[in-house]
């Protein structure tokens, strides 16, 4: 099972206010995500620059618009996330639990983890197997 941990984004995320977090946290989210990798579970994680650097994409009907950030709401942002793949929901929430607070000590902050879904989460078709032959 697939799982994503979803950093939230923050006023200080968005703003940019340092080009890097400070260097205890650079060190306990090293930490952690070493031993996701030791523990054979760690399949991908980056942290994602300002919505100021971003787009999104509107769908309406049949047309496709363009809106470039920054996006108001950071609430609503994500500022970098972590894949893994695990066994259960139960030990997926048990990595996440040991997430370095993403903001730094002490601080306000939030990460969401959401499963993935798989192929195998839908009934057979050729146009799964089609996906299944891509992925």
């Amino acid at each position: 099972m697939r799982y994503m941990l979803i950093i939230k984004a923050t006023p200080e995320s968005e703003a940019e206010t340092t080009p890097a977090p400070e260097a205890e946290l650079l060190a306990e989210m090293a930490d952690y995500h070493e031993q996701l990798m030791k523990a054979g579970v760690l399949l991908d994680g980056s942290g994602l620059k300002p919505s100021s650097q971003g787009w999104r994409i509107r769908y309406e009907g049949d047309a496709r618009s363009v809106i470039d950030g920054p996006f108001a709401e950071t609430k609503e942002l994500i500022a970098g996330y972590t894949l893994i793949q695990v066994k259960s929901r139960e030990e997926a929430m048990e990595w996440a639990r040991r997430f370095p607070n993403p903001a730094g000590r002490g601080k306000p902050a939030e990460i969401e983890v959401r499963p993935l879904y798989e192929l195998d989460d839908f009934a057979p078709s050729p146009e799964i197997e089609r996906m299944r032959e891509i992925f």
